[in-house]
């Protein structure tokens, strides 16, 4: 195997990684609390569902369209500030949801969520493309992926208690101040910059040279239909433990920080296994998308069983799910690096990351208008089922190859 000494002597160091990684944690458990405080939210404003389902897109109509700028600025600029200056902004937004007390006013704030939300994975993906290599990536995006999933886990357990006990508005300022004090490790980790010193990839690339590769196609609509269901179940299943399964708040939180666990624990997993096999000879075409493809077909079969499922079954479907879930996530930040490659990753993620979170916008939605029109979630996973699958023609079918693409100098 090519050992590429070159990319290994500058490999980003594992305590920059886990900090990455608590960045995507903080993320999620900041972007994820709406939903845990759904029940609570809803009574208190009297929201409708479809209000409700606008909320969880508001998010994504800021953060979906700024993922262009974000991977612009990531690829041109040190992300040791950019990441910071992000991570303010959203923090600022979450802790002021607590003070809202209309429908205006959260959208509002979801939209402030998703500006700074926006450069987290442009940022990530410029500094794993530039600095570990083909046969690391699993893991690091394995970590990142992780933590991604321990976000609504730990926003849902803990999120959930401290709602139940003190009320949603004291647990949205509580979280987004605690949300500020990465930055203290952030700075001091990173006092030399971020990027390695001596090494040119040549100048980076304009959008309308990317958009010329049929692969970002692939990638980017691949994303979006992976992630339609995620959404659908980050966004709602609170709300459908409560109001269909009748769980209460308690045992809602328990049952949903178990789902997000078992994602978590499969996305470092396929991580892990995504390296050895690289490792062991197979190429990284071969191995993501055969993770990509064959997890998107389960996913789909799991949404049709999930819209007859009940209780407990419901809940069983649902954390096999997660587990499917974790195929998907480290291997989806993979191909953006490795396609776009030192020169051209961040802002590869900002287009895969617009495109693929669209979903985000059109998931929770959909799915309130749904459920407000046929009075139950059975359409809802029908849809999402079948959006799944064409997932596996966008990752198989239109991506050539998951390789390097060979910039020209004059790219």
């Amino acid at each position: 195997m090519d050992a590429r000494p070159a990319a290994q002597s500058h490999t980003l160091p594992a305590h920059i990684v886990l900090l990455l990684a608590i960045a995507v944690f903080i993320n999620y458990v900041d972007r994820g609390n709406l939903a845990t405080a759904g029940p609570q939210l809803k009574d208190e404003l009297g929201l409708s569902n479809a209000q409700f389902g606008a909320l969880g897109s508001a998010f994504f109509l800021s953060y979906a369209p700024l993922q262009l700028v974000a991977g612009w600025l990531a690829q041109r600029f040190d992300v040791r500030y950019v990441l910071a200056g992000g991570l303010v902004i959203w923090a600022t937004a979450t802790s002021l949801v607590g003070l809202a007390s209309s429908f205006t006013a959260l959208v509002a704030l979801r939209l402030l969520l998703g500006v700074g939300e926006s450069v987290t994975y442009p940022c990530n993906s410029r500094l794993l493309a530039q600095r570990s290599p083909e046969h690391q990536r699993g893991r690091a995006n394995g970590v990142i992926a992780g933590c991604q999933a321990l976000g609504p886990t730990f926003g849902t357990l803990v999120g959930g208690s401290v709602m139940a006990q003190f009320g949603w508005r004291a647990a949205f300022v509580g979280f987004g101040l605690i949300s500020l004090l990465w930055l203290l490790p952030w700075f001091l980790a990173t006092r030399g910059g971020t990027t390695v010193a001596g090494v040119d990839h040549g100048p980076p690339l304009s959008y309308l040279r990317l958009f010329k590769e049929r692969a970002i196609w692939g990638a980017s609509l691949g994303q979006f239909f992976s992630t339609y269901s995620f959404y659908l179940v980050l966004s709602w299943m609170p709300l459908i433990l409560v109001k269909s399964y009748g769980y209460s708040m308690q045992e809602m939180s328990r049952i949903g920080a178990g789902v997000y666990a078992l994602y978590a624990l499969s996305s470092f997993t396929m991580g892990w296994a995504s390296d050895r096999w690289i490792m062991a000879g197979a190429s990284a075409n071969r191995v993501r998308k055969t993770m990509l493809v064959g997890g998107l077909v389960g996913i789909a079969i799991l949404m049709l069983i999930c819209a007859s499922a009940v209780a407990t079954s419901g809940v069983l479907v649902l954390a096999a799910t997660a587990v499917l879930f974790g195929t998907q996530t480290p291997n989806i930040f993979a191909i953006s690096q490795t396609l776009g490659g030192p020169r051209a990753a961040g802002q590869w993620m900002g287009v895969q990351n617009f495109v693929g979170n669209i979903a985000g916008v059109v998931a929770p939605f959909v799915t309130g208008l749904v459920i407000d029109h046929t009075h139950g979630f059975y359409w809802a996973f029908v849809i999402a089922a079948l959006v799944t699958l064409l997932g596996c023609l966008a990752f198989g079918l239109l991506i050539p190859r998951i390789e390097p693409i060979k910039w020209t100098t004059a790219a």
